[in-house]
């Protein structure tokens, strides 16, 4: 996968003040409305076959991206799917240059990742990340970043809510449940990117609840490129199988582990 915009990729040695001035660039280029090459509808995780059978043809390659760590090290995981057929994937060791600072992690995180993207042979349609987009206090999150970098449509999927403010209250909610999250004070405005009480910037969604296990927490979806917030937690959820995260993420997750045991 090439970078289309290698002039906004996170670096190493910048100042926060320089780290935040890029990522109100990312915030400037990124677009949160719909810009997609596929028919948000053709995403399943059905078998592909029969899915062009139904008239779609050629499912969208839908990526799915995690990380697990090794000192201080990332190793970046890449799975990507077409329908529920795992078609490739990758991973990458990277050594870390940042320590974990909230609201800069595309700083720490984002070179690894882009040095696992750029051993893919397919170009995925879609990147799905674990990590937040337009849920952000400069609308530049993990997902927004790579996104525009890469100028792919992306999601960031969340487990924890960075900032901004839900409709409504989140605790204990039916599966499929979803709730707008809307900017607060802690959320800038960006270019043509308002952040006003009225600005959707994603949503919390409940994916999964389980009649064997307590209260289930919400996942936090938020746009991260090309894609409306609206659009975004509907393909989380096209993409949710018998787990919490999005079957993307989950397998990212599961095969960074996997590939995490061969370096210990």
């Amino acid at each position: 996968m090439q970078q289309v915009h290698p002039e906004l990729a996170p670096r190493p040695g910048l100042s926060r003040a320089d780290m935040e001035s890029l990522q109100r660039r990312v915030a400037e280029t990124a677009v949160f409305e719909d810009d997609l090459s596929f028919d948000p509808t053709s995403v399943s995780l059905g078998d592909p076959a029969e899915t062009t059978l139904s008239g779609v043809s050629n499912p969208p390659l839908v990526a799915g991206i995690d990380q697990s760590f090794l000192d201080d090290h990332a190793l970046s995981a890449v799975v990507v799917l077409r329908g529920g057929e795992v078609v490739e994937r990758v991973h990458a060791v990277s050594e870390l240059d940042l320590p974990y600072v909230p609201g800069l992690l595309s700083f720490r995180e984002g070179g690894p990742i882009l040095d696992a993207l750029a051993k893919l042979d397919s170009d995925p349609d879609l990147l799905v990340f674990d990590g937040s987009g337009r849920i952000h206090f400069r609308q530049a999150g993990l997902a927004t970043h790579l996104g525009v970098v890469c100028d792919v449509p992306s999601i960031g999927v969340a487990k924890s809510l960075l900032c901004g403010t839900p409709d409504e209250a989140v605790d204990g909610r039916p599966e499929g449940w979803r709730t707008p999250v809307r900017a607060d004070d802690s959320v800038d405005s960006v270019g043509g990117h308002p952040a006003t009480p009225e600005t959707t910037i994603g949503y919390a969604f409940q994916s999964r609840q389980y009649d064997s296990r307590p209260i289930v927490n919400p996942l936090y979806v938020s746009p991260g490129h090309r894609l409306s917030a609206e659009t975004a937690v509907d393909l989380v959820s096209r993409l949710s199988g018998d787990y919490k995260l999005p079957e993307p993420t989950r397998l990212a997750d599961k095969y960074a582990d996997e590939a995490k045991a061969q370096y210990e």
